[in-house]
């Protein structure tokens, strides 16, 4: 009997970023050198991405917020609140998110069956964490196992799908709930930095939860691989520094990917054809991202369709991005069809997993 993913569900802040208006905001703040805002308005109009959620509401314009943190809408200038209170709105934002998360994903689940939860993020911290909220608000069993994945980057929604495989793999019994949030844009700030400017051009807020389990589902999880490629490791970085966390994201990233992704894949899909694999759910780090796998693989547009639109609707919302993927590949995918899921992040890692619609 396969090991599957029974249930998909994503959710977002209501705060929704038009990406020309963001890009003006941006470029508009007063310490910026000339070179930065050109960069801004290269980055900005070159990410593929119309649309983002935030859950800084002080970014909708039509809110009036008496004492802003991050943007004074009157003014139009960014502020840069401490790392304190970046992680305070964190434990505030986040924890409704993992509940709705997690609630739209057990919809249709008897959650007094639920044996494990995993949760994960890279972009703040809490204790008890988002795995306590998730079980107190849902009512989960009092003997729920708990394990949080964090701080590890876009990649690791995949190895959080691949411990729950294992775990079901150990007890057929067992039903694990996975819940990825992350809210990036707390972090974004106004720099002249080119990899700061990159990051402020393409990472959003959103979450993902999907439930594990033995049996027939959306998907069988079939195997995973994962891979560190040769060069890249100074190429990204996320590290705390006093005003929020530090993106490092450099230009060069998607070249590294195009030119490893087809040794990373090695161990995952032998001497499979990347074209004879139906659908493919990429981490949509951005645009230049897809298109360097696009090319690298001698991928049809089609196979990509799904990372594209994530992209273009919502951003780059590190590691919950690819559940937003694959949920709308199972969303309109044919019983057999094969998915090849992939994710990268700080290493510079490759995770990988196939897949076969149910």
């Amino acid at each position: 009997m396969s090991i599957s993913i029974a249930s998909l569900a994503t959710v977002t802040p209501d705060t929704v970023l038009h990406q020309n208006e963001v890009r003006d905001v941006f470029a508009s703040q007063p310490e910026l050198s000339r070179l930065a805002q050109r960069l801004i308005s290269t980055s900005f109009d070159q990410s593929g991405i119309e649309t983002r959620r935030s859950a800084i509401v002080e970014f909708d314009r039509s809110v009036d917020v008496e004492h802003p943190e991050f943007y004074d809408s009157r003014s139009g200038l960014l502020l840069s609140p401490g790392t304190k209170a970046r992680n305070d709105l964190f434990t505030e934002a986040a924890g409704k998110l993992y509940v709705d998360a997690a609630r739209k994903a057990t919809a249709d689940i008897d959650t007094d069956t639920v044996t494990h939860i995993i949760t994960v993020s890279c972009t703040g911290f809490f204790a008890p964490g988002p795995d306590f909220l998730i079980a107190r608000e849902l009512g989960l069993r009092p003997n729920v196992q708990r394990y949080n994945l964090g701080f590890m980057g876009c990649y690791a929604s995949m190895p959080a799908l691949r411990l729950a495989q294992q775990l079901c793999a150990a007890d057929p019994d067992a039903v694990v709930l996975v819940v990825s949030v992350e809210l990036c844009t707390l972090h974004v700030r106004s720099s002249s930095d080119p990899d700061q400017i990159i990051a402020s051009s393409l990472f959003a807020d959103g979450a993902g939860a999907a439930v594990v389990h033995t049996g027939a589902g959306l998907a069988s999880l079939d195997s995973f691989d994962t891979r560190v490629t040769p060069t890249g490791e100074e190429a990204m970085a996320w590290t705390i520094g006093d005003e929020g966390f530090l993106m490092v994201l450099s230009s060069y990233v998607p070249h590294i990917i195009g030119e490893h992704i087809t040794g990373a894949l090695d161990g995952l899909i032998g001497d499979t054809t990347p074209r004879d694999i139906t659908h493919w759910a990429l981490h949509p780090g951005g645009r230049s991202i897809v298109d360097r796998v696009e090319t690298a693989l001698d991928l049809a547009p089609e196979q990509l369709a799904a990372s594209r639109s994530v992209l273009r609707e919502f951003g780059n919302m590190s590691s919950a991005t690819v559940l937003f993927v694959l949920e709308r590949i199972l969303a309109d995918a044919q019983t057999g069809d094969s998915v090849c899921a992939l994710a990268f992040g700080p290493g510079l890692t490759v995770e990988s997993a196939l897949l076969t619609v149910e």
